[in-house]
């Protein structure tokens, strides 16, 4: 999976994180793929909601010693 743009929103809390995830989504084409890095319950939960609540697609995570890696990719 080739990514268009990482946004980091480990440092932020709701609701500056959709904030941020739909400013860096602005910014790629439709169709790219951007990586999300989170930490918490919370964020963890909310971005994908409200990725696929604006028609973006969910297409995987990963969680790791850092926090977790969202894939979301920009819709068409």
């Amino acid at each position: 999976m080739t990514v268009a743009r990482t946004v980091d929103i480990r440092r932020y809390r709701c609701p500056m994180t959709w904030v941020r995830v739909k400013l860096a989504l602005e910014a790629i084409e439709p169709g790219e793929v951007l990586e999300v890095l989170l930490s918490g319950e919370e964020p963890a939960r909310n971005i994908p909601r409200s990725a696929v609540d604006e028609g973006h697609e969910v297409l995987g995570s990963d969680e790791g010693p850092e926090g977790t890696r969202l894939w979301l990719r920009k819709r068409s």
